[in-house]
């Protein structure tokens, strides 16, 4: 399988494309960050968008917040850095893990910021996890749709124009570029995180099994009401220079952030995605369609930044990528499942030329806080109806 010259990103990415000399389109675009972009104009780009909004309303802003390192980065720097009154807007996805709850406290307690929480019914995120899983090959649909859609759906309500998100998607991948100011609109939504399925398409596959007024938080708002209250939702790290290692230093620092192990992920990377018990299973998944997981992506940002070779990269990556993780039962579990099942609907969306083999894989290690894991029983049944033989008897 193909992989960039420079880093390790494999050809069985989105939207990733090679030059002449064989170094991917991330790549060449973190180049044009570093070397063309002029941030001190782009500061002064910022402020004037802040100049627009800041003591017009309620709030300044809306920051969408996880409790991971991104939102909490950027919900310290718009608060200690541009002096801003936010609404902080946290989307339970049903997923989040123990260490959370302390991390945000902390922070918010010492930024002293109003927070607003969406959650949405737990038998209506295991429908849409299911779904989503069988026809995507992903089961996040419902946490992509939601932290973006149900956000806006707040900004409306109190209406709050200025939506600051984190880093541009140009650092990870070629959907955008660095030269482009990357808005986060219904396009951006359309294109990178409803992976083409809308919430009127959710209920016509689930068949009835969610009415559809359970799901008007994954709607992105009317384009009317967006325009009326002249919205502007953009990625803060188009005007400062995003840089996780540093920020992670910060928040650590000014905040007491901790971090974690994380499933598939070097102890070297504590910060990277800590927030979420799904983590392990979602690269997992990705490993088995894609032939790459966690590791590789950090390790890649890693050899962008001149603070890792290609060679300890890729043995980092061949010595974490891919192991089946202890949470699999878990997971599966909630989603009412077997293994063989969650390897069948996989391989139906696995990208040529990679080729999983569920025989060569090992166990990984369990984390140290998976006992503290809910493991309430939901005896409500997931899934299309299905026949006596046990095959899906309703399925569009």
């Amino acid at each position: 399988m193909k992989r960039c010259t420079k880093c390790l990103t494999k050809e069985t990415v989105d939207t990733i494309t090679y030059d002449e000399f064989g170094v991917c389109s991330v790549c060449r675009q973190v180049e044009f960050k570093k070397e063309k972009i002029d941030w001190v104009a782009r500061g002064e780009e910022l402020q004037q968008i802040i100049a627009r909004h800041k003591g017009v309303g309620i709030y300044d802003c809306v920051v969408p917040y996880s409790g991971g390192k991104d939102s909490v980065f950027q919900l310290w720097y718009i608060v200690k850095e541009l002096k801003l009154k936010p609404l902080v807007v946290r989307y339970n996805h049903w997923g989040y893990r123990p260490l959370v709850d302390e991390n945000n406290t902390k922070v918010f307690k010492q930024l002293g910021v109003d927070v607003v929480e969406l959650t949405t019914s737990f038998h209506v995120v295991r429908e849409l996890m299911l779904e989503s899983l069988k026809r995507r090959g992903d089961f996040c649909w419902h946490c992509h749709t939601g932290i973006y859609a149900g956000v806006m759906h707040i900004a409306l309500r109190f209406e709050t124009p200025l939506i600051f998100w984190g880093e541009s998607t140009a650092e990870y991948h070629s959907w955008y570029t660095f030269e482009e100011m990357e808005v986060v609109d219904e396009k951006r939504f359309n294109r990178l995180m409803n992976q083409g399925m809308t919430a009127d398409d959710m209920y016509e596959f689930l068949q009835g099994r969610v009415d559809r007024r359970d799901l008007w938080m994954f709607d992105y708002p009317k384009r009317k009401d967006l325009i009326k209250l002249k919205v502007e939702s953009i990625c803060l790290g188009n005007y400062i220079e995003w840089n996780t290692k540093k920020q992670v230093e910060l928040i650590k620092s000014e905040l007491g952030w901790k971090g974690q192990p994380v499933e598939g992920v070097p102890p070297a990377y504590d910060y990277e995605k800590i927030e979420c018990t799904f983590q392990g299973m979602r690269d997992f998944a990705k490993f088995v369609k894609r032939g790459y997981g966690r590791t590789n992506h950090l390790a890649t940002i890693d050899i962008r930044n001149g603070e890792l070779s290609r060679e300890d990269a890729l043995a980092l990556e061949a010595e974490y990528d891919g192991k089946r993780p202890a949470s699999i039962d878990w997971f599966l579990n909630i989603l009412q499942i077997s293994e063989a099942e969650f390897y069948e609907i996989l391989q139906k969306h696995q990208v040529h030329p990679w080729n999983f083999d569920p025989a060569t894989i090992e166990t990984g290690k369990p984390m140290p806080d998976m006992p503290q894991w809910d493991n309430t029983l939901v005896d409500k049944s997931i899934g299309a109806a299905k026949d006596e033989g046990g095959r899906t008897a309703k399925y569009v």
